[in-house]
């Protein structure tokens, strides 16, 4: 790829290097009126890359639900805001940094931290929390098992073991290293394996911010003449065409080989810039400001003139550098980490620059607003590029791809799970599904994690379904609410139907946040699919949005911002579709949080069901079962049908069953089944055991592991029990007492008078919570 100088000639190959189409680079002339130079060229393919430009998902996103009575800001800037009372304001989104990962974990997974921190507190909101959201390929032999087909034979293919778990150690090390030494902790998140993340990890992650509603900041240039000033790091040549173009492309043989694109990053370096910035708001001389992510320098004066609807000037020059002879293309398009551009008040430079000389950091005015919309890059006084602000940024291509369904797949009852027969004792296939890596405790990431600095998390990894983080009154100190949040998404279902696997995605996110006892308000997605040029990779996209906006619309959590990644794919093989959802709660009353772990002897275990008696098709929708795919090696058949209404009836009960203080714990039905949510509740607990009987239609393992939504278990005082049930009536929630919690070490569930598990709870805890730490020990 050309890169060095602004003599090279602009050609229409040099283009297609750089990712522009024949027609994209017909266009560019044309806004030009004549032929770019090479840094033009290098402007326009970053800006109008599918990363930065969402060139083949605008038409799609529109649909999505992105308006309500709390948002503050949607979509379009930095990140999501929504009203949290109190004069305060949450500032949250989640973002991609998958490409970056695989080709470099460590460096990929630090710096998609470090990145989405910077949009938090660049809203002028302080980062309060991260959660992540992860994908790999198998670490296990045995958990190699691909999508099935009546036509094709269960074959297990080789998997990359060690490379896998070179890349699950490398993002783990990477994010931990972010967040802890930047000071925020990382909270929860999720992660999950599957074969078809092998060579394209995922690695989503989420930060979460507060701030004074009358304080938050917009990325606008506005003000004829005010200067333009870069604050941070150093500008170097790491990370050309890293987010913008390493993310729009699938990968093949030579990724490896895209090393350099990778950003490198600095926690420590960010916290200062997160001071200062934050101080430097606070004196009123600050009237914009941008972080430079993907495309650098590009992309926050475009992106901010285009908002303002002004033009821009600024000298490169000026920029502060750690590298010589760089050329006007290499600092444009560097995305070194750790900057951000600001417009300023003019007359106020002194305020601004002062407060970043005090924090050590770099501050140069480079540039000024202007007028007429021309966005003007000078290097030591001579034009380097001169482009037209708003067409670049807002006028980009707009494809509305061909879309195709896949050819359906052609199943019979022998390619679905086969139950097995009344009776059987399914203790050992039990202890199999609990230590399977996406059932197994995950302390061994989350122990490298700093869940706890700065003191206000009330639930971290593992404690409750959701993160729990507590807030202070701005007028009073006093600490009486908090925010939950969640993420959720399940790829093996949305591979075979997308829709339903992309609402069932919201709505365990908002069910986990209910089952903390918060009210879900508002949510964030990041949508990861493989290759936009596919129609079949389309129609699963445009699925998902339907699934997306139905869901949302139905449980009230519009979507405030996010991020699509395309092109997760390598040698022409897609990803599952992967739509990731956070979600984001309320909870008024601090002592009302609830957690998953069993609390005393003797309480109630309640199973309560939005939907009521299932009229699942058990062999066909328990295929698709994580229960299924971890003790038969089969995935087939359908989600489980979600009805909407059900759960909103559950998170409307769980949230007023919280309020009043009648349950003792909450946790929710999902990956395993009621089995795994039982034993997780357990495990949580101290010396505690449980005893459950069910008496159900259908198979055990459909009653016992199967994953249909709307449900949760929850523990109740015998004194309490009427209150529950009543309140579960007057919000049309079955309650269904099925159990007892025990003190001891026996945990046992009967289906129909069988014992059908019948254990102790450590020889379980020790296969949940081990395991994953021996996979990872083992060569």
């Amino acid at each position: 790829m050309a890169t060095a100088s602004t003599e090279i000639r602009v050609t229409p190959e040099i283009a297609a290097e750089h990712g522009l189409s024949a027609e994209e680079y017909a266009r560019v002339k044309q806004i030009l009126g004549r032929e770019p130079n090479i840094t033009e060229l290098g402007i326009f393919s970053v800006m109008w890359s599918e990363h930065c430009s969402y060139k083949s998902s605008k038409v799609h996103l529109k649909r999505l639900p992105t308006r309500g009575k709390l948002v503050v800001q949607g979509p379009g800037e930095n990140a999501g805001v929504v009203d949290i009372g109190d004069g305060l304001v949450a500032a949250f989104k989640i973002e991609s940094h998958n490409h970056p990962s695989y080709v470099e974990p460590f460096q990929g997974a630090t710096t998609g931290v470090g990145g989405i921190l910077r949009d938090i507190f660049t809203m002028g909101a302080r980062p309060i929390a991260i959660l992540d959201s992860l994908r790999f390929g198998p670490i296990t032999a045995d958990s190699d098992v691909d999508l099935r087909s009546s036509n094709s034979s269960l074959a297990a293919r080789h998997s990359p073991l060690s490379a896998n778990r070179r890349i699950l150690d490398g993002v783990v090390r990477g994010i931990g290293n972010y967040g802890n030494c930047f000071g925020v902790p990382t909270v929860g998140g999720e992660v999950g394996f599957e074969p078809c993340y092998s060579q394209n990890p995922l690695v989503n992650a989420l930060a979460l911010g507060i701030a004074k509603k009358e304080e938050i900041f917009l990325a606008k240039a506005k003000g004829i003449g005010n200067p333009v000033i870069y604050v941070g790091a150093k500008t170097g040549r790491d990370g050309i065409h890293g987010a913008s173009l390493l993310a729009s492309a699938e990968f093949t043989e030579e990724s490896k080989q895209k090393r350099p694109n990778v950003q490198v990053g600095d926690p420590f370096m960010e916290k200062l810039l997160l001071e200062a910035c934050l101080e430097a708001m606070q004196t009123g001389a600050v009237v914009a400001i941008q972080d430079m992510g993907a495309a650098g320098l590009t992309c926050s004066t475009m992106e901010m003139a285009s908002r303002g609807g002004t033009g821009i000037e600024i000298d490169l020059a000026k920029v502060p550098q750690r590298e010589t002879g760089m050329t006007p293309y290499e600092i444009m398009l560097s995305e070194s980490q750790e900057r951000m551009l600001l417009v300023a008040e003019r007359g106020r430079e002194p305020e601004v620059l002062g407060v970043f000389k005090k924090w050590g950091l770099d501050a140069m005015v480079v540039g000024q607003v202007t007028e007429g919309g021309i966005a003007r890059i000078k290097n030591n006084g001579r034009v380097a590029a001169e482009i037209p602000a708003h067409p670049l940024a807002e006028e980009g291509p707009v494809y509305n791809r061909p879309l195709a369904a896949p050819v359906p797949r052609v199943e019979t009852e022998k390619d679905w799970f086969a139950f097995a027969p009344e009776g059987t004792n399914l203790t050992l296939n039990f202890v199999k599904l609990l230590a399977s890596p996406a059932i197994a405790s995950k302390r061994w990431i989350t122990e490298q994690y700093d869940t706890s600095v700065r003191t206000n998390t009330l639930a971290g990894p593992g404690a409750s379904d959701a993160a729990v983080v507590r807030i202070k009154d701005p007028k009073t100190g006093a600490v009486k609410r908090a925010l939950a949040l969640s993420t959720d998404g399940n790829g093996r279902w949305c591979q075979l139907n997308p829709r339903v696997g992309a609402m069932h995605a919201v709505a365990e996110a908002a069910r986990n946040v209910a089952s903390s006892g918060a009210r879900p308000i508002a949510a964030t997605n990041c949508l990861n699919f493989g290759s936009p040029e596919k129609p079949e990779v389309m129609w699963q996209f445009s699925q998902a949005i339907d699934g997306l906006t139905e869901a949302c619309t139905a449980l009230g959590t519009p979507i405030t911002g996010g991020n699509v990644s395309f092109y997760n794919e390598t040698l022409g093989k897609s990803i599952y579709p992967t739509p990731v959802i956070g979600v984001l709660g309320v909870i008024e009353d601090i002592s009302h949080v609830l957690k998953i772990a069993f609390r005393e002897e003797d309480d109630l275990i309640l199973l309560l069901d939005g939907a009521g008696p299932s009229s699942m098709e058990a062999a066909r929708e328990f295929s698709s079962s994580e229960y299924s795919k971890s003790i038969a090696g089969i995935v087939a058949g359908e989600p489980p049908a979600i009805d909407l209404a059900a759960e909103k009836r559950l998170i409307d009960c769980l949230i007023a069953l919280a309020a009043a203080g009648s349950i003792q714990s909450a946790h929710d039905i999902s990956d395993g089944g009621l089995a795994v949510t039982l034993a997780e509740s357990c495990f949580a607990a101290n010396g505690l055991g449980a005893q459950a009987k069910l008496d159900v239609e259908g198979p055990a393992e459909a009653a016992v592991f199967n994953e249909r939504g709307a449900r949760a278990v929850v523990s109740v005082t015998p004194s309490k029990l009427a209150a529950v049930l009543n309140t579960a009536r007057q919000y049309n929630v079955a309650a269904h007492q099925i159990g007892q919690v025990i003190r001891g070490d026996a945990f046992r569930i009967q289906y129909k008078g069988n014992a059908v598990i019948d254990s102790s709870v450590e020889a379980l805890r020790d296969a949940w919570a081990n395991s994953l730490k021996r996979t990872l020990a083992s060569k």
